[in-house]
C-alpha cells in the first residue's frame, strides 16, 4: 500500500494569548479580547452550496441565523436541495471571477466549497480546486471582503505525489498567503448521503453480487467524519475570532480500515459479500480501462489513489476544540445506503 509519507506539518498558526506580569512577577496570560461577532445582516457567501457540504453547511447556517448566499452552478439541483432554506441563490462558475466578485459583494464572510475529489470530463484538479480558489481569493479581496473559510483536506500538501492532494496543497497555500482572516478544515473522508465515497462502495456491492474487490485487500485507514460534523464546524468557525489564523484537523471517533468500513456498510445495506483483496497494479489498468469505456464509472484512477492511502487524523479538533461529538461509522447511520438498488447503480455508470 502505498503513502503519501509523514504528516505535513501544520504551517498554519493559532493565537496564543500574550503574557503580562500579575502581582509579584509572576507571569500570566493575557485574557484574549473579546470576540468581535461577524453581523448576522450581512450575508454568508458559500460557494458549492449544494454540493454535499454545502448543503448541510447552509443548513446549519440557517439555524444559527445567519443571512446565507449561495453560488452554485446547477440551479435545478440547487433549488431541490435548498428549497426550504432561506437562501439568495446566485447561478455561476467559480472560475469567473466577476460573478464571484458579485456574489461575494457586501458578504460579511466567505466559506469556499466548491472543490472536486473525483475527476470527471472537462473538470481537472488543478482546474476547480487549485486555479478556481485563486480565482475567488482575488475575487473576494476585489470585495472588500476579509473573513475567509477553506475546505482543504486531510493530507493535503503541495508536495504530494496524490495529484488530488497537491492540488488541495497549493490551494491552501495560497489562502495562508492571502492576507484575509482565514481559517482552514482539514477534514478526513466525509460521509453521507451522496458523497463521493460510501455511496460508491455502495453501488459497487449492487453491481458485484458474489464477492467484493478491494485494493490491496482494503488495508488503507480512514477516519470518517460525518457531514454535519463537518458543516457545525464551518458554522461555528465565524463566531469564533480565536478560529482566524487556525488550521484544523476534523475526523471521527474511530480509524477504521477500508475493509472494516466495507464490513458496516455491507451490514447496512443487509447483504453479503465476499471481500477479495486486489492488488492495486492489476486493479489500475482494468479501471483506466472501464473510465475509457463507461462514462460514469464506478471507481476512476483517482478514487483508486485515494482508497489506497491512509487519511487519518493526529488530534481531535473536532470534540477539543469545537466541542463537537462525532458522530460513529456505525450501521445504524448508514441506513440511507439501503434505498441504492441495482438499478441506479447501473444507471449511475452512464449518467452520473
Amino acid at each position: 500500500m502505498k503513502s503519501d509519507g509523514p504528516p505535513t506539518p501544520d504551517l498554519g498558526h493559532r493565537h496564543a494569548p500574550t503574557a503580562v506580569m500579575a502581582e509579584g512577577g509572576a507571569a500570566q496570560p493575557e485574557p484574549d479580547p473579546a470576540p468581535t461577532p461577524l453581523p448576522r445582516s450581512a450575508p454568508v457567501l458559500v460557494t458549492g452550496a449544494s454540493g454535499l457540504v454545502g448543503t448541510h453547511a447552509c443548513r446549519e447556517l440557517a439555524s444559527h441565523g445567519w443571512t446565507i448566499r449561495a453560488l452554485v452552478r446547477n440551479s435545478e439541483k440547487a433549488a431541490g436541495r435548498l428549497a426550504e432554506l432561506p437562501v439568495e441563490i446566485i447561478v455561476g462558475e467559480i472560475r469567473d471571477e466577476s460573478t464571484v466578485r458579485r456574489a461575494a459583494a457586501g458578504a460579511a464572510a466567505v466559506i469556499h466549497l466548491a472543490a472536486i475529489a473525483i475527476e470527471h470530463p472537462g473538470e481537472r484538479y488543478e482546474d476547480v480546486n487549485t486555479e478556481a480558489t485563486r480565482i475567488v481569493l482575488h475575487a473576494v479581496r476585489a470585495a472588500g471582503v476579509t473573513r475567509f473559510v477553506q475546505m482543504s483536506q486531510n493530507g493535503a500538501s503541495s508536495r504530494s505525489p496524490s495529484r488530488f492532494l497537491r492540488s488541495k496543497g497549493v490551494a491552501e497555500e495560497m489562502v495562508r498567503a492571502s492576507g484575509l482572516d482565514w481559517t482552514v478544515l482539514r477534514p478526513s473522508v466525509i460521509v453521507g448521503p451522496e458523497d463521493a465515497f460510501v455511496n460508491v462502495l455502495a453501488r459497487l456491492i449492487r453491481l458485484t453480487p458474489l464477492v467484493l474487490p478491494l485494493p490491496a485487500g482494503g488495508t488503507a485507514r480512514f477516519q470518517p467524519i460525518a457531514v454535519g460534523d463537518v458543516a457545525r464546524v464551518a458554522a461555528r468557525v465565524l463566531d469564533r475570532s480565536d478560529t482566524v489564523g487556525g488550521v484544523y484537523s476534523l475526523g471521527g471517533p474511530a480509524i477504521l480500515t477500508l475493509r472494516q468500513m466495507a464490513e458496516r456498510i455491507l451490514i447496512a445495506m443487509r447483504e453479503r459479500r465476499v471481500i477479495v483483496g486486489v492488488p492495486v497494479g492489476i486493479m489500475r489498468p482494468l479501471i483506466a480501462l472501464a473510465a475509457h469505456l463507461l462514462p460514469h464509472p464506478p471507481v476512476t484512477p483517482s478514487l483508486l489513489e485515494l482508497l489506497d492511502v491512509d487519511n487519518t487524523v493526529s488530534g481531535h479538533d473536532l470534540t477539543e476544540v469545537f466541542g463537537i461529538t462525532p458522530m460513529p461509522f456505525a450501521p445504524e447511520e448508514l441506513g440511507y445506503l439501503r434505498a441504492i438498488t441495482r438499478r441506479d447503480a447501473l444507471a449511475s455508470l452512464f449518467t452520473g
